[in-house]
């Protein structure tokens, strides 16, 4: 495959946010705010951008529902209103001009019906075209471990590998029936490894026959961290399984394209260093608040 530098990065928030319901009839979960190290409140999608546009992409796609369109364009296409521009702080008036530099870099991607996670990825396939891109979950922020970002390690990857990566995580047993999980070879201990199979939500016994990893104690597996770094090849599996009608769990899934994918061109998994924020969900939000400043 043709190596090229990644320049797009696709961010679906087109979902509805049952989980964080009433909250979500009013407010966009993208849009609910977290507060930063600088101790600025920003909403959860702005940080999403800002760790892209920091690991050198040049172009964000966001995916989002028609009647979405307008909120998303008035945060990052719209400067504000003069009388309240001028009420602003400085440093904020600054980042109010911050803010419409990223929206100069985004574009506003629709996704015409909700049927899924991997229906809203190929609806940027137009967008994306016939290049690499990044991806990025719609509801959750990264803090790596170390001086580089963890989209910066993902992509750094690529650059190494030049084939599709997977960001991972070690996940306790108890939790991967709610997460896409992963096995494979070590290429380097703990770091790198070459993906043999992907999973969407195992339960304990399937992970524990078929997804234990070499080094990595019982109760341990390889789960989906949220970062994917992923060649174009990907929207011609989204593509079958979409004029095929294949749905998982009556939706349009990404995990089993993934899948495909590896079977196809090969695929690293990559063990970021750093944490995932999940901000979906009402008691993962709330340690979100608390953790996401000091870490």
């Amino acid at each position: 495959m043709q190596k090229n530098k990644v320049r797009k990065a696709v961010i679906p928030v087109a979902g509805f946010g049952t989980r964080l319901f009433p909250a979500t009839k009013v407010v966009k979960k993208e849009l609910f705010p977290i507060i930063d190290r600088d101790g600025r409140a920003k909403p959860v999608i702005l940080a999403i951008i800002e760790e892209a546009i920091n690991a050198g992409i040049t172009e964000v796609g966001i995916v989002v529902q028609p009647d979405d369109k307008e909120i998303f364009e008035d945060l990052l296409k719209n400067p504000p209103k003069k009388e309240l521009l001028e009420k602003l702080s400085p440093q904020n008036q600054e980042y109010s001009r911050y803010i419409e530099d990223l929206g100069s870099k985004t574009t506003i991607l629709l996704q015409d019906e909700q049927l899924g996670y991997g229906h809203a990825v190929f609806c940027a396939k137009d967008w994306v075209q016939d290049e690499p891109f990044l991806l990025m979950l719609g509801d959750h922020i990264y803090a790596s471990d170390i001086e580089k970002s963890c989209a910066s390690q993902v992509l750094d990857v690529y650059e190494k590998v030049n084939q599709s990566v997977v960001g991972l995580t070690k996940m306790p047993a108890d939790i991967i029936h709610k997460a896409g999980c992963v096995t494979g070879v070590w290429q380097e201990l703990n770091s790198i490894l070459s993906i043999t199979q992907l999973y969407e939500k195992p339960t304990i016994e399937y992970a524990k026959q078929h997804l234990r990893v070499e080094g990595m104690s019982e109760n341990k597996f390889l789960g989906i961290f949220g970062l994917y770094l992923l060649t174009p090849k990907i929207f011609d599996s989204l593509a079958e399984h979409i004029n095929k009608n294949f749905r998982e769990r009556g939706e349009f899934q990404l995990t089993s394209c993934l899948e495909k994918l590896r079977q196809q061109e090969g695929m690293t998994g990559y063990v970021v260093k750093g944490k995932c924020f999940d901000t979906g969900l009402p008691d993962a939000y709330r340690q979100t608040m608390i953790d996401f400043r000091n870490f």
